[in-house]
């Protein structure tokens, strides 16, 4: 009677190289994906290192990785995803922020687009993932960051250790508005809003985060400048509304991120339609599809389309991001996607060099 031959290390090695990674275009042992293989009666056990614990990609790798071991005819084949996330490398006269590997900036030249809302459940969802997560509000005159998550105003006014970040939803979170008082306004010059944002990414202790997400006030402003000239920007999400008018600040957001020498991510349309929910029917109140039509004449991607829901503004009032309190909302499914989406292409990036 015959007897099969289980499949040794190398045999299946072979087969995982014929695997390729859908965002890098090469094979997962090329790249150094697959960390540790183990063969015990009958079970193999795969350890594989993704370039980012968000990939939105995983189950498409895990698939394919199960697809041709299958010819083989191992009874049961495990797979335990890990990850490490790459930093960005800084360039000439820029200075690495201490503790951070990435970071990622969320602009918008217009105000009241929801570039707040976008960056707050972005981070909120690629912590979900297992990131490790900080956002910074850097807009020091309008700081909206706090309220959104729950956090009291002035709530470190008092302290002598100076600003920190305070974390919660899994994000770590700082904010100039953590010094002030409720109603006191920033009545700043320019060159004072850009010494605010030095401080912010150097003078606070950050440990061991691999995004960090600034969320920029809007227009050219010194905040844009500072950030991009001090620190090594992996890249930026610029937010639009289907309306002409933000779409033509959009791009000239684009236009600036480009003559600072930062990378373009993509465009998002927030508040891109309206799903009545008694009746199902979707509404455009603002126009559709405007910022992809843009992001196609920019030649940049258009990162998704995030809808108008009533939770939204709840949460954010309520200090509960939409994708902590509704997570099964298409407005928090299309956040995943977005998070998703941009630290795909930061692994790009990195794997590319940066």
């Amino acid at each position: 009677m015959a007897t099969t031959t289980a499949p040794g290390k190398d045999e299946i090695m072979a087969a995982l190289a014929t695997v390729k990674d859908p965002e890098l275009h090469k094979d997962i042992v090329s790249l150094g994906m697959v960390k540790g293989v183990e063969i015990a009666d009958g079970v193999v056990d795969l350890d594989i290192e993704l370039t980012t614990p968000a990939c939105p990609l995983k189950d498409e790798i895990e698939n394919d990785v199960r697809a041709v071991l299958e010819p083989l005819g191992i009874p049961e084949v495990r797979v335990d995803f890990g990850a490490r996330v790459r930093p960005t490398n800084p360039a000439e006269g820029q200075k690495a922020i201490e503790g951070v590997s990435n970071v990622i900036a969320v602009a918008s030249n217009k105000g009241g687009v929801g570039k707040s809302t976008v960056a707050a459940n972005m981070a909120v969802a690629l912590a979900q993932t297992g990131a490790r997560v900080g956002l910074i509000d850097a807009d020091i005159t309008g700081p909206n960051i706090p309220t959104m998550f729950g956090l009291s105003a002035g709530l470190q006014a008092q302290e002598t250790t100076g600003l920190r970040a305070v974390e919660r939803y899994g994000v770590h979170v700082v904010s100039i508005g953590f010094l002030l008082p409720r109603g006191t306004p920033v009545v700043w010059r320019g060159p004072m809003i850009g010494s605010a944002v030095r401080q912010l990414l150097h003078d606070v202790p950050w440990e061991n985060i691999d995004y960090l997400i600034v969320d920029l006030p809007p227009g050219t402003s010194d905040a844009s400048m500072s950030l991009a000239q001090e620190a090594p920007v992996a890249g930026s999400i610029i937010v639009s509304t289907p309306q002409a008018v933000s779409l033509e600040d959009a791009m000239k957001a684009v236009s600036m991120f480009e003559k600072l020498g930062v990378p373009v991510f993509g465009m998002v349309e927030n508040m891109s339609y309206f799903i009545a929910p008694d009746t199902g029917n979707r509404y455009d109140i603002f126009g559709s599809g405007g910022a992809e039509q843009a992001a196609d004449d920019l030649g940049i991607d258009f990162l998704g389309a995030v809808p108008i829901e009533p939770n939204i503004r709840e949460g954010a009032d309520n200090g509960l991001p939409l994708v902590h309190s509704h997570p099964d909302s298409e407005s928090a499914k299309a956040f995943h996607h977005i998070a998703g989406q941009v630290a795909a292409r930061i692994s790009v990036l990195q794997r590319m060099g940066n």
